[in-house]
């Protein structure tokens, strides 16, 4: 955490209550585990309608965070739209498109993979990595899913002169924007701050300011860095995730609807209303967001076969289906 983040109390500390139960795992009929988390739903007007748990503490969203980074580059005069623009804002599964864009993205404004801060990483998605490492390829750099946000963000350095090295510094202009971008979309401060998986500064805000922060890209004007971003990011939902990945079909097939998961089980989506939604499961398994994004959809009334096929996490058992996870709300 860097000497800039002020103190806060996390999920996991003594003072906080224990999270309700989202989820259950259930084998052969047995209840065999459980996933606690909290959850805010906004209503169209932007009031609370439903919350589970504490959804006031503090969390780091992870790349639920990445349309407010992609905003921030935009702030910074970087010229982006369409695909370029959703892989900005992507945690992409790694897949030969993603992967020729983010080189394609790079060459344009004269930089190189090596300039990439990014660790080298397999594909995200379990069978695009077990198609690359058949191909002989090793862990790179681009593959590493937030290398489309890193594309965008050292060409908003190269554009503006700022210091190449230093671009995932807390304190470099561009992550400055990237706070300022945060904090207005979310309408509350960063009480932390901390590195994310790709290095990047990790930016901590509530759940319901997470919520608000989807709620207000989608509402925002048009033209505006929030309402190119998240227009990028539903015309393009294959770029923001993957041809297998419920972001994307939550977008697809929901008009208007945008969606982003993140690491350590964090899920936002807003609808074309205002209506949002955001949670995070406490123990971080990712398993969880299908069931409990499909639940919390439901609740909030929508009805589309997409909420059935995001929430059917079946568990197996010597290769036959022999339970599932579901939700408990």
């Amino acid at each position: 955490m860097s000497s800039s983040a002020t103190s806060a109390i996390s999920p996991s500390s003594p003072a906080s209550p224990i999270s309700p139960v989202l989820a259950e795992v259930v084998r052969s009929g047995f209840v065999e585990g459980r996933h606690r988390g909290s959850l805010v739903v906004l209503a169209a007007d932007g009031g609370v309608e439903l919350t589970l748990g504490d959804p006031e503490v503090p969390v780091f969203p992870r790349s639920s965070n990445k349309p407010m980074q992609a905003a921030a580059v935009l702030r910074a005069g970087l010229d982006l739209a369409g695909e370029r623009l959703a892989l900005a804002a992507a945690s992409h599964s790694g897949e030969g498109f993603h992967l020729d864009l983010v080189r394609k993205m790079l060459a344009e404004h004269g930089l190189t993979p090596a300039e990439l801060r990014t660790p080298a990483d397999l594909p995200l998605d379990t069978a695009e990595a077990e198609s690359y490492l058949a191909a002989g390829q090793v862990r790179d750099k681009v593959a590493m899913n937030c290398s489309g946000k890193h594309a965008a963000m050292l060409a908003a350095c190269r554009l503006n002169g700022w210091d190449l090295e230093s671009y995932l510094d807390p304190a470099h202009p561009l992550q400055q924007l990237v706070r300022t971008a945060v904090e207005e979309a979310a309408g509350e401060p960063v009480t932390a701050v901390g590195t994310d998986g790709c290095g990047a500064p990790l930016m901590a805000i509530t759940l319901t300011g997470l919520a608000r922060a989807y709620r207000a890209f989608v509402l925002a004007e048009p033209g505006t860095a929030e309402r190119r971003v998240a227009d990028a990011m539903r015309a393009h939902p294959e770029y923001v995730a993957g041809t297998r990945r419920p972001d994307t079909w939550l977008m697809r097939e929901v008009p208007g609807a945008l969606s982003k998961m993140g690491a350590e089980a964090v899920q936002a989506v807003a609808l074309p209303d205002g209506r949002a939604l955001a949670f995070k499961i406490d123990d971080g398994a990712i398993r969880v967001l299908g069931p409990v994004l499909a639940r919390a959809l439901a609740r909030m009334g929508l009805d589309a076969p997409v909420v059935g096929r995001i929430g059917r996490m079946p568990l197996l058992g010597g290769g036959a289906e022999v339970g599932e996870i579901r939700a408990t709300f």
